[in-house]
């Protein structure tokens, strides 16, 4: 029997892309899941695709928990805290584009885990899962509001691991690069150079899931040359500011 059997599962952002991969894996695995997604059409067709193990959830990530929970019969076993915005543009970008990636990709999941924690941590279990992207590893060209508030969820997602992982809070925090959503598309040249020579399917990032939940692991890296590039940013950050700055340039002359 599989360990997602019987769980009551949330998935944000699960109208397309990799939450309607994730919707569609925990269903499979026998798990009920809440199809969230700010298009009702889009979850609708989402849930429809997975049948009777799903619920169609439409409205704003950030404040679904309550409802979910309760269609959910009373409890929530796993949250996928994957809605997200790609915001592109530089320092330049005006307030209104920085306030919302930093309310959607961060403050989301705060208010997510501000509501679930009690729970959890009075029975002694709960997943949280957090769709990242390896921008929050690294970062992203051409994209000044995603990057910063992607590396504003991992450390979010860290946070919550050491401080709860001994009391059955399992966080894990999802790093893609490139996958073949409509974020990629929507993220114009700086996608085409740097995501999608090595995009992989939403598919893929919903396998990696689950094996690193399956082997209990924080970060999950559905590019395994992620943790190389993580590496050298942390032991050498000149030669890898180097390396980005080079892409930039690239970008520009495109």
């Amino acid at each position: 029997m599989s360990a997602y059997q019987d769980q009551r599962v949330v998935v944000t952002g699960a109208g397309g892309g990799i939450g309607a991969a994730l919707a569609h894996r925990f269903a499979a695995e026998g798990a009920t899941v809440v199809v969230n997604d700010l298009d009702p059409a889009r979850a609708a067709v989402v849930a429809g695709e997975i049948g009777a193990r799903a619920i169609p959830l439409p409205g704003d990530a950030s404040r679904i928990v309550a409802e979910a929970r309760e269609a959910l019969g009373g409890a929530v076993d796993v949250y996928c805290a994957n809605a997200g915005l790609a915001s592109g543009g530089d320092a330049g970008a005006e307030e209104a584009v920085w306030e919302a990636a930093w309310d959607v990709n961060v403050m989301a999941h705060v208010r997510a885990a501000r509501l679930l924690l009690p729970d959890w941590l009075e029975r002694g279990s709960g997943h949280f899962v957090s769709t990242v992207s390896a921008a929050g590893l690294l970062t992203m060209i051409g994209a000044a509001p995603y990057s910063v508030t992607k590396h504003g969820a991992l450390a979010f997602a860290e946070w919550l691991s050491l401080t709860y992982r001994h009391r059955g809070v399992q966080v894990h925090a999802i790093c893609p690069q490139g996958v073949r959503t409509d974020m990629l598309t929507a993220a114009g040249s700086a996608g085409e150079l740097v995501l999608a020579p090595t995009a992989i399917e939403p598919e893929a990032v919903a396998d990696a899931l689950f094996d690193g939940m399956e082997k209990g692991r924080f970060l999950i890296l559905p590019h395994p040359e992620v943790a190389d590039y993580y590496a050298v940013r942390a032991t050498d950050p000149d030669r890898w500011l180097s390396g980005m700055n080079h892409l930039q340039q690239t970008w520009e002359t495109r």
